[in-house]
């Protein structure tokens, strides 16, 4: 499997044994911030987390889990699930997402690129559509991007273009959908100056119109697909301002769950229907909830809905969404090679590993652990467990989600005695925190708290070693804040519920009773952050990293 420049084979830590069994435990959206009653982690019965941070103070860190330490453009950029677990298995930091998008559009190759090539030919006679997170989050899309994009095709030859626009509210303030809409009309109306017919054709918002992932709830995408292709919605405007400032006026209107709408001219017609010879992109460059549109338009042979009508288009994607399923086929901006995950190292190197989540996280500790690859390294040194995730409800009614179904999947794999690696996910900080359902999140911390004591339990038995980290900020701040710190209040004078992402760094913890004496965090990697994660696993197993590896967290001192 290697190549003739590196070796598989790892060298032996000179003070660190090998064989002891290591618990990986991720808690998603798990960050560290000053304490108050809107930090959930705070607020919640967490006596496990608490008494690592209070144990060992020299086994007890915090690591950066956003902007430049997980291969993202700015400090400004949240870290987020993908990128999160990606630097966690990789062990080095790759150009990411937005940054990989930034880069082709900043250097004009993205319109050079064989994707781009190939959406172009429909140019001449046919409509580029454009769908996509209508925001400036940067965790799914960016409203800059969207411009560039549309001023570099409209320079390449594309006369007629119809945007679909998705409204956000859970990355972004709730409301602040009309302001993009007003920016982005603002846009296609200069472009109109130019001579170019443009204009927005459909919308809706995120969580209810096209934005589904790991095939949660298809209707979410029927819902678009009917909008975006058939041109078909239960509300018709004359324009996306309109169409957005109306819907919002029902008193329990949101962003994320706006419902679709399509435009229509003068005599009700819609305005952007997608046809036969029609170009499509959809512009969003993070993967996980393109893949099932990216099905939809792309896969012949589709029954998870009633297409009614399948166009004959040509279709790319911002990025490749699924670098296994090589989905969708074309698109404008190539992934980071990610090659020498450390999972694969360790498998090469006898490490039998376990890994294990629910389905709203399992492809992070497996696919996006693995360098955004599917499958196996070795099926006879590994294996993954799927749990699935609660369906058709939203994640605050049931906020415990399968924290204990996790932890006792875990608990099992660890006292089989089978594996020496056994790597979790648990959920509930980042899914239950998106509601921005305080209570609930304040529930799904404690019960993840509950998890990680099961897995550490089982970890006291057979001897082993605990990594306790987490891939990003979520539940430990859920309010918008002024540059002081204070709460946000609406109108009404309701504080303004925070649901994204945080810029906050995250927690790791070692610990165990197989951890050799004389392990400690090391004072000289201050700004440490995921991806000098992976080489501390390495060491825990009795290995060294590669040589071009982030450096390790942990030292080995002489007692």
């Amino acid at each position: 499997m290697g190549s003739s420049d590196f070796s598989w084979k790892l060298a032996d830590h000179p003070k660190l044994p090998k064989g002891k069994t290591v618990a990986v435990v991720v808690l998603d959206g798990w960050g560290e911030a000053d304490p108050d009653q809107y930090n959930c982690i705070h607020v919640a019965q967490t006596p496990t987390m608490d008494s690592l941070k209070k144990g060992a103070p020299e086994r007890w860190r915090l690591v950066r889990a956003h902007g430049k330490a997980v291969g993202l453009p700015t400090e400004d950029d949240m870290g987020n699930s993908e990128v999160g677990h990606n630097a966690l298995g990789a062990g080095r930091i790759f150009a990411q997402g937005a940054k990989l998008v930034d880069l082709a559009l900043a250097s004009g190759k993205i319109f050079e690129g064989e994707g781009f090539k190939y959406i172009k030919e429909c140019f001449d006679k046919g409509t580029l559509h454009l769908i996509g997170l209508l925001s400036d989050g940067g965790v799914h899309s960016r409203l800059d991007q969207l411009q560039l994009l549309l001023k570099g095709c409209s320079e390449n030859g594309a006369k007629r273009i119809r945007v679909h626009i998705l409204t956000d509210g859970r990355d972004v303030l709730d409301g602040s959908s009309v302001g993009f809409v007003e920016t982005l009309e603002n846009d296609l109306a200069k472009l109109r100056e130019k001579g170019i017919d443009a204009q927005i054709a459909s919308g809706g918002g995120r969580m209810y119109v096209t934005m589904d992932r790991y095939e949660n709830d298809w209707g979410v995408v029927k819902r678009g697909w009917d909008a975006q292709v058939l041109g078909e919605a239960p509300h018709k405007f004359r324009s996306a301002v309109e169409a957005v400032k109306k819907l919002r006026e029902d008193p329990k209107a949101n962003d994320q769950y706006l419902p679709p709408f399509v435009i229509v001219d003068e005599s009700g017609k819609a305005v952007g229907q997608i046809v036969d010879g029609d170009a499509v992109v959809t512009f969003n460059f993070r993967a996980d909830r393109m893949v099932m549109i990216a099905k939809a338009l792309e896969y012949a042979d589709f029954d998870k809905f009633d297409r009614v009508r399948v166009p004959k288009i040509r279709y790319a994607g911002m990025l490749q969404y699924d670098g296994e399923l090589k989905l969708p086929n074309r698109y404008l901006v190539s992934p980071p090679e990610i090659d020498r995950t450390s999972g694969e190292y360790l498998v090469h190197n006898g490490i039998r590993t376990f890994a294990c989540s629910e389905t709203v996280k399992f492809g992070h500790v497996t696919f996006f652990w693995n360098g955004n690859r599917s499958g196996y390294f070795n099926p006879s040194m590994e294996e993954y467990v799927e749990i699935p995730s609660d369906s058709g409800i939203t994640f605050n009614v049931q906020p415990k989600m399968k924290a204990l179904e996790i932890a006792e999947k875990a608990r099992d794999a660890i006292l089989s005695r089978k594996f020496h690696q056994v790597r979790v996910n648990l959920p509930n900080g980042d899914m239950v925190g998106h509601t921005g359902d305080i209570e609930a999140t304040v529930v799904g911390c404690k019960a993840a708290d509950e998890a990680v004591k099961i897995i550490l339990d089982a970890i006291e038995q057979v001897g082993g070693i605990y990594v306790v980290t987490a891939d990003h900020g979520n539940a430990e701040d859920m309010v918008k804040r002024n540059k002081t710190g204070q709460p946000l209040l609406d109108k009404a004078g309701k504080i303004q519920i925070l649901t994204s992402h945080t810029l906050q760094p995250v927690p790791i913890a070692i610990g165990g009773p197989g951890l050799a004496s004389g392990v400690r965090f090391r004072k000289d990697v201050p700004d440490g952050g995921l991806a000098n994660v992976a080489a501390t696993v390495m060491n825990l197993h009795g290995f060294e990293a590669p040589t071009d590896y982030e450096p390790t967290l942990v030292e080995v001192v002489d007692n």
